[in-house]
């Protein structure tokens, strides 16, 4: 509110429109207005006739009355802009106002729970006040905030009237009610409302932003041959083998909802392709016919009695990807679809390296995401997102210019002058190289060469988050406890950091000119050079057998992975086409405010079946008592 008050504060001051109070004022009524606002005992002559004195009908005040209301116009806009009058009474309507809705149209929707609808300003949560406001911008809803406005007219009338014997009491009372209900009120409604839909949008982007860092880090499935499979019904399934490394080996469709011989071919074409590349894992996309696809493969896999595993991912953000410049940039051979089955292979084997590649609000982890200042949005998602790259680093070896973009000190032009070097030169065989690169100079390259690993560098610190300017430091932390670059090599450090404390860390520190937290950083990846922070997280769960919404029934306990986290609760795949909800209040025995305080996107849970509604496709599930 803060913001508000300043405002407050400045209105006198404003440059407005015209209004009424100003109309009044180039009339000359201003006299008149300072008159009653003195609220002496008795007034000679009568204020009836001391206004009888500006009428002036050249200026538009053609009588007593006239000129009377000029005045209270006046006067209302000086209570209105009155900045600790105004404090008072937003004070007054959040803490006891409410924000009501009714149904704006005769037409069932997916806001009819807000067709007759109030609750306390002061404790609404935004996940109400966003879908709220959506209804009300799609006009199914009409909004407000309601209040009893008699406590800030008792606090208006405190303040302002002096004299309740007076004979200008009743045009200053008067003059009061109308600058709380023209002025007043309306203006207070307008910024609680903004400030409601700040807050809830500050609060959706945070939970949009969390949802999305822990999707980009989870853990890579490494070292698997993946078949992308993308779901469709007109234009078929299309699928994509990808080698241990991305590598495009095949590509295929298959129409699944041909009625006659469709089935058998299908069979046929997925399981040569399985057998062919000697798949591992076989990854659908949850888009449309994701149903009838989930069911074909995993009876596919028992009847080849496969040891291929098959995983559902969360193919958002594919087709974005298939039809962009990137895409087409990338994969200038294949055609848009068969871009999204490869994106949606490769997804799984490094999410991170491929999310990298579509506008994070297309990913499909947030909530009420349209609604929100688009421009903040994209900079709280594209902060995640560097974040996240250079929390793991990239190999400069292998990664795509988009991906090397979000380094620390690399943009879109020295990304791609990093690739094009790559392919005219070879590979980088050590850090130092990229000095070499056009627009890289030293300032970008101390920013940058901490987060880009070269594998089969010569240099044993290449490969690691280790700093070219600590490479001094970290020989001698080696050396130290009598470790040799090839100890570095086969990763027989791990008792590294037990030896540093049992020496002391700031003795250490001291004698190699190095500040603890420089210590703890190397020692960490000298444990495990070249490491993945990923490699701690749980990788993603791989099945083998389906179910359909008619096997479940309450009380059924099932593994189930977060799928996304909002404001009310938590969805999981639990390995059926619909995901289920876990209500906030079914997360914990004990009580949380929010789903985030107990669940992340990608965590592996246990849930029960609560309730199955079939009809509207709609799964409640619960992990209490688990």
């Amino acid at each position: 509110m803060i913001l508000a008050e300043v405002e407050d504060i400045y209105r006198p001051y404003k440059q407005k429109k015209k209004t009424r109070a100003s109309i009044a004022k180039e009339r000359g009524l201003e006299p008149l207005a300072n008159e009653l606002l003195e609220q002496k005992d008795s007034y000679d002559p009568s204020i009836i006739e001391i206004a009888t004195t500006y009428i002036n009908e050249e200026k538009g005040v053609e009588s007593a009355e006239a000129a009377l209301a000029g005045a209270m116009d006046i006067i209302a806009e000086i209570v209105s802009d009155n900045a600790e009058y105004r404090k008072e009474i937003r004070a007054i309507t959040y803490n006891l106002g409410f924000l009501t809705s009714k149904k704006a149209k005769d037409e069932d929707s997916v806001y009819s729970q807000y067709y007759d609808y109030n609750e306390k300003i002061s404790g609404i949560p935004s996940h109400r006040v966003l879908a709220i406001n959506r209804g009300e911008k799609e006009e199914f809803l009409s909004a407000g905030i309601e209040v009893s406005s008699e406590l800030p007219l008792n606090f208006l009338t405190y303040q302002v009237v002096t004299n309740y014997n007076s004979p200008a009491f009743k045009y200053v009372i008067s003059a009061i009610v109308d600058s709380y209900d023209r002025l007043i009120a309306p203006s207070i409604e307008r910024e609680i409302r903004s400030d409601l839909f700040d807050v809830a949008s500050e609060g959706a982007i945070k939970l949009f932003s969390d949802n999305l860092k822990n999707l980009l880090l989870q853990a890579p499935i490494k070292g698997k041959t993946v078949l992308g499979f993308d779901p469709g019904y007109v234009n078929g399934c299309k699928m994509a083998v990808v080698d241990k490394t991305g590598k495009v080996l095949d590509t295929g469709v298959i129409y699944l909802t041909r009625k006659n011989d469709g089935n058998p071919i299908a069979k046929k074409i997925v399981s040569n392709l399985i057998t062919k590349w000697g798949v591992d894992v076989v990854s659908i996309g949850n888009g449309t016919a994701s149903k009838e696809s989930v069911i074909f493969i995993s009876d596919l896999l028992k009847e080849m009695n496969s040891k291929a595993k098959y995983i559902v991912t969360n193919e958002a953000g594919a087709s974005v990807y298939s039809a962009s410049e990137l895409g087409a940039e990338e994969f200038p051979d294949f055609t848009d679809l068969q871009r999204g089955a490869i994106s949606i292979a490769r997804r799984i084997q490094d999410p991170l390296a491929e999310l990298v590649k579509i506008d994070p609000k297309a990913i499909g982890v947030g909530q009420y995401q349209h609604d929100m200042k688009q421009a903040r949005l994209d900079e709280a998602l594209s902060g995640v997102v560097e974040d996240c790259v250079n929390s793991v680093g990239v190999d400069v070896n292998t990664a795509s210019h988009s991906l090397l973009s979000y380094i620390a000190g690399i943009n879109a032009t020295t990304a791609k002058n990093i690739v094009k070097y790559r392919e005219e030169n070879g590979e980088f065989t050590n850090r130092q190289q990229l000095l070499k690169v056009p627009k890289i100079g030293a300032k970008a390259f101390e920013q940058c060469a901490g987060f880009l690993r070269v594998s089969g560098s010569n240099e044993i610190f290449d490969n690691t988050g280790i700093h070219p300017e600590s490479y001094d430091k970290a020989r001698s932390i080696i050396s130290h406890f009598g470790y040799t670059n090839d100890d570095v090599k086969k990763n027989n450090l791990k008792g590294l950091q037990n030896l540093i404390d049992k020496y002391g860390i700031e003795k250490l520190a001291e004698e190699i000119g190095a500040g603890v937290p420089t210590i703890v950083d190397i020692a960490k990846e000298l444990e495990k050079p070249g490491r993945d922070i990923r490699d701690d997280f749980p990788i993603p769960e791989l099945r083998s057998d389906i179910m359909d919404l008619a096997d479940l029934k309450p009380g059924m306990i099932l593994d189930g992975v977060v799928r996304n986290v909002i404001d009310f609760g938590a969805f999981v795949d639990i390995g059926v086409h619909q995901d289920g909800l876990v209500h906030v209040s079914e997360i914990s025995e004990k009580f949380i405010k929010h789903p985030s305080e107990a669940l992340s996107v990608g965590d592996q849970i246990k849930v029960m079946i609560k309730s199955v509604d079939t009809n509207k496709k709609r799964i409640a599930l619960t992990m209490k008592g688990l």
